[in-house]
C-alpha cells in the first residue's frame, strides 16, 4: 500500500454521479480512477498505473517515474535555467466534474531533494477559461502534503486580506491563492498546472498520491482576534516578537549602539566607488557605459552602481479597522489633487467625526484584540481612507501599528521630534547596511537630507481622457494627446522639482508605476489598447483621433485600408466613429504595433519634456514596468524618451530568457522593485516571492541582485519595501506581505540584513573587476 499521509481531519468523500462530465461510463473507467467511498480520501493519481499519462502535458519540463521503497512517485526536472517558465500540466479536455464532493481541496503530496527551496504555481482552471492561481515555497530536502482550496466559504470571504490564514484545521500545508478567479467552475475542470518562472537554476520536485480531500474541522473564528496591541500575530509565535514596550526600547537601544552615520569605506561622498576610476564630474548624477557596461556616474565622477530600498514611508502602514464615520464630517479630495489616496499620510478623520464612529465591518472589527480609544495617546495613529482599490470595504478608518511602536520606541507624541528620530535612524541603517541609495517611494522629508543618494516620484493624475488596454489592474491609462494630460504631467513635474530643489543628491524621477501597457501571450492581449480605442468615436478620444490620422496617411483610401486588413469598413467615418476588429492578420498586427508605439511616444516624450523643463539637472528613470504589463512597442518608446528604463521583476532572478531583448535596446536599466518573504515572520502572506524562512530571505536575496549585478546593462536593484505590510493588510488594497526589511514593531530582520550587507560590501568590484562568484 501507498502512504498517503491520510489526516485525521479529512472526512469520507462520498462522490454522486460520475466525476467527469460529459463522459461514458466507458470514459470514465479508462480515464479515472474507480470511486472507492470508504477511503477517506478519492486517489486520482498514485502513480502505480499508466493512466495519469493521457493527462499529463509538459512545456520545457521532462517527467520520470521514479520508484522509492516499492512507490512510484512522478520526477518532475522543470528547465528552469534556460526557460523563464516551465511547467507540467494534467489537462483533460471531457473536463473533471468535482461538483459532489461539496467544500474540498486538491491535495498532492511533493518532495524536494534538492539543497534549495523552490517556490511552486499552481493554476487550476475551467472549461470557460477561469483559473485560480496559487503559489507555495517547497522547502529544500523537504517532503510535505500540500493543499488547494477549489470549494470553500473562505474563497467567499471577501477579508481585505491578500492571503488570509487557514480556515481548515490540517497538518497540510496550504497553497496561498495568488489571483484570478477565487471559484471556478468545480463541475468543469479542464486542466491543473504546475509550474516555476524567472528562476536562476534547473528544478526538480518529486509529486505523488494526486488527489481530493474534504476537511470538515472548519474554524469559525480563523480571522477573529488575529492582532495584538503591537500589531504583530497574536495567534503564533516568531523570533522578535515583543511582548512588551520595555522589551521594544532594549532592543532599540542595543540597535542605536551599532548603527553607523556614514557611507562603508571606499566610498565616496554620493556612495559611488571611491577606489575605482574618475570620471568626468557634472555635479549631478548622470549615465555612462563604462568598458561596456552601463553605470550611473555620482556628482563627483565615480562610478556609482544603485542599492537600495523602496517605500521608505509611513502611508502604506495603516490598515482598515472595520469603523467609519458619519461622512458629512470627511474632507473629499480636492480638485487637482496630485498626490494618491494611497500616498497620503494618516489623514485623521476630524475630531468632530469620532462621536459618530461606527463598525461599518464587524469581519474587519473583530480582527483587533486592541485598538486605542479616543483618548489614549497612542491614537494619535489613526488615519482615514477615502477610497481603497480593494478589500472588505470601500472607504473608512484605518489605523498604524508600526508608527504606534514608533511613538512607544521613541516615547514622544511630538510629530516634528517622532519623524526626525525615525528619518536618522532609518538613513543609519541604510549606511550601516551599505546600501547606497533609496529606492523609489520615499518620503520627500528625506530629500533635503543631504546623506543619502535618493530618487524622487510622481504619479500624473488628474480629470484627462483615458484608454484602455483591457486589463486597467491599477487604473486605466492616460490619453497622453489630451491637452489635460500634458498640463498635468506639467504641474506634476513642477511640484516635484520644488520638492528636490535642484538637489545633487537626487539620482532622477520615476513618473508612474506598473501601468497596464499590454500583456504578452496573445494579439489581443498585447494591442489591448489599439484594439478597446479603435472601438470608440474619434471625436471623444485624442488617441482615436492620432490612430484614425495615422492610418489614413499610410492607406490614403478605405479601400486600400480593407485591402490589407481584409475588412469591409464602410468608410473612414465608420473607422472614426468606432470599430471592432475581428479578423487579425499579419499585416493588422504591424498596424497595431505602429499605433501601439505611437501612442506610447507620445506618453513618454510629453513626461520627458517636462522633466527636462522642470528637472534638467536630473535623471528621467521612466514609468516602472511590470514584466506582466509591457510589450516590445511600449519598451522601445520608453528607452527613446526615458535617461533609464524601469522594471519591477518579481522573481527569483534575472534569466536570459526573459530578458533577451535588453540588447537590442541598450539603454540603462534598473529594477524599481523586487522582493521575497516568508510565513515564519508571523506573517500570513510571504509575498510576491516565497523564501521557507528568514535564512532563506538573505540567500535569494544574494542570488537575485549578483544576476542584476552582473548583467551590464543594469545599474541598479531596488529592494521593496523598507517596512512589512500590516499583518491585516494595508489599507489601499490588502497586501499583508513578510517583505519588509523591518517588521511592524521596527526590528530588522537580521538574516537578510547580513545578506545584503555582504552583496553591498563587494558590489563595486563584482561589478567592475569581473569578480562574479
Amino acid at each position: 500500500m501507498k502512504n498517503t499521509h491520510k489526516n485525521v481531519y479529512i472526512s469520507s468523500v462520498l462522490l454522486l454521479g460520475t466525476m467527469l462530465s460529459g463522459c461514458t461510463n466507458n470514459q470514465l473507467e479508462e480515464n479515472t480512477p474507480a470511486v472507492d467511498t470508504t477511503k477517506k480520501e478519492h486517489m486520482l493519481w498514485d502513480f502505480e498505473k499508466p493512466e495519469y499519462q493521457s493527462f499529463l502535458q509538459h512545456h520545457n519540463a521532462t517527467t520520470k517515474l521514479i520508484e522509492q521503497q516499492g512507490n512510484h512517485k512522478l520526477q518532475v526536472i522543470f528547465a528552469a535555467k534556460t526557460h523563464h517558465e516551465s511547467d507540467i500540466e494534467f489537462v483533460n479536455s471531457s473536463t473533471w466534474n468535482w461538483q459532489a464532493l461539496g467544500n474540498f481541496a486538491f491535495a498532492l503530496d511533493i518532495e524536494n531533494p534538492d539543497k534549495a527551496s523552490t517556490q511552486l504555481y499552481i493554476k487550476t482552471v475551467d472549461d470557460n477559461g477561469r483559473a485560480q492561481s496559487r503559489s507555495v515555497v517547497v522547502p529544500a530536502e523537504s517532503n510535505n502534503t500540500y493543499y488547494i482550496e477549489l470549494k470553500g466559504a473562505d474563497l467567499n470571504t471577501e477579508s481585505g486580506i491578500r492571503s488570509n490564514p487557514p480556515s481548515w484545521h490540517s497538518s497540510y500545508t496550504p497553497v496561498l491563492y495568488r489571483g484570478g478567479e477565487k471559484n471556478i467552475d468545480v463541475s468543469k475542470v479542464t486542466k491543473v498546472t504546475f509550474g516555476t518562472k524567472g528562476l536562476l537554476a534547473d528544478k526538480q520536485l518529486l509529486i505523488d498520491n494526486v488527489r481530493l480531500i474534504k476537511p470538515t474541522n472548519f474554524d469559525t473564528e480563523y480571522l477573529v482576534g488575529l492582532v495584538d496591541e503591537f500589531g504583530q500575530n497574536a495567534k503564533r509565535d516568531f523570533n522578535n516578537k515583543v511582548s512588551s514596550t520595555e522589551q521594544l526600547l532594549a532592543i532599540s537601544a542595543q540597535e542605536q549602539r551599532q548603527l553607523k552615520k556614514s557611507p562603508v569605506e571606499g566610498r565616496s561622498t554620493f556612495s559611488g566607488w571611491q577606489a575605482g576610476p574618475k570620471l568626468k564630474a557634472t555635479g549631478y548624477f548622470r549615465t555612462e557605459k563604462y568598458q561596456g557596461k552601463w553605470s550611473l556616474v555620482d556628482p563627483q565622477g565615480y562610478l556609482f552602481f544603485s542599492t537600495g530600498i523602496a517605500n521608505v514611508r509611513l502611508a502604506n502602514t495603516t490598515t482598515i479597522t472595520g469603523y467609519d464615520f458619519d461622512q458629512k464630517y470627511i474632507k473629499q479630495r480636492a480638485a487637482g489633487d496630485l498626490t494618491p489616496e494611497d500616498s497620503i499620510g494618516l489623514n485623521t478623520a476630524p475630531k468632530a467625526a469620532w462621536p459618530s464612529r461606527y463598525i461599518s465591518s464587524e469581519l474587519r472589527a473583530n480582527m483587533f484584540n486592541w485598538l486605542p480609544d479616543s483618548d489614549d495617546p497612542l491614537a494619535d495613529n489613526y488615519g482615514y481612507r477615502r477610497e481603497v482599490h480593494s478589500g472588505a470595504v470601500k472607504k473608512g478608518e484605518t489605523f498604524s501599528f508600526y508608527r504606534a511602536n514608533l511613538q512607544r520606541k521613541y516615547q514622544t507624541r511630538d510629530e516634528q521630534t517622532l519623524m526626525k528620530k525615525w528619518r536618522d535612524t532609518t538613513t543609519d541603517r541604510m549606511l550601516s547596511w551599505g546600501f547606497t541609495s533609496f529606492g523609489n517611494w520615499l518620503d520627500d522629508d528625506y530629500y533635503q537630507q543631504n546623506r543619502l543618494p535618493y530618487f524622487a516620484n510622481a504619479w500624473i493624475i488628474g480629470d484627462f481622457k483615458t484608454v484602455s488596454s483591457g486589463n486597467d489592474y491599477w487604473s486605466p491609462l492616460p490619453d497622453p494627446f489630451d491637452p489635460v494630460f500634458i498640463k498635468r504631467a506639467d504641474i506634476t513635474l513642477a511640484t516635484v522639482a520644488a520638492q528636490v530643489n535642484n538637489s545633487p543628491w537626487c539620482v532622477g524621477v520615476f513618473i508612474d508605476n506598473e501601468k497596464s501597457w499590454g500583456m504578452m501571450g496573445s494579439v489581443n492581449s498585447q494591442y489591448g489598447l489599439v484594439i478597446n480605442t479603435l472601438s470608440v468615436d474619434a471625436t471623444k478620444s485624442p488617441t482615436k483621433a492620432e490612430f484614425v490620422k495615422l492610418m489614413k496617411d499610410k492607406y490614403q483610401d478605405i479601400a486600400a485600408l480593407n485591402a490589407s486588413w481584409n475588412s469591409s469598413i464602410a468608410s473612414w467615418h465608420e473607422f472614426s466613429s468606432g470599430i471592432t476588429v475581428k479578423n487579425i492578420n499579419k499585416q493588422v498586427e504591424a498596424d497595431f504595433s505602429t499605433m501601439l508605439f505611437h501612442y506610447a511616444n507620445q506618453y513618454f516624450a510629453v513626461v520627458e519634456q517636462a522633466t527636462a523643463k522642470h528637472l534638467p539637472n536630473h535623471l528621467y528613470m521612466g514609468a516602472r514596468f511590470a514584466d506582466w504589463g509591457m510589450t516590445p512597442e511600449i519598451r522601445n518608446a520608453a528607452a527613446a524618451h526615458a535617461d533609464v528604463v524601469s522594471y519591477n521583476y518579481y522573481r527569483e532572478g534575472l534569466n536570459d530568457d526573459f530578458w533577451h531583448f535588453l540588447a537590442d535596446i541598450d539603454k540603462p536599466s534598473i529594477i524599481g522593485e523586487f522582493h521575497n518573504g516568508a510565513l515564519d515572520s508571523g506573517l500570513l502572506n510571504p509575498g510576491l516571492i516565497h523564501a521557507e524562512s528568514q535564512h532563506d530571505r538573505g540567500v535569494k536575496y544574494q542570488q537575485y541582485m549578483y544576476s542584476v549585478i552582473d548583467n551590464p546593462y543594469f545599474v541598479g536593484a531596488h529592494w521593496f519595501q523598507y517596512i512589512d505590510s500590516p499583518l491585516t493588510g494595508r489599507a489601499y488594497d490588502g497586501e499583508n506581505y513578510n517583505v519588509g526589511f523591518v517588521n511592524v514593531a521596527d526590528i530588522p530582520y537580521m538574516p537578510l540584513v547580513n545578506a545584503a550587507k555582504e552583496v553591498n560590501q563587494q558590489l563595486y568590484q563584482r561589478r567592475y573587476t569581473n569578480n562574479a562568484n
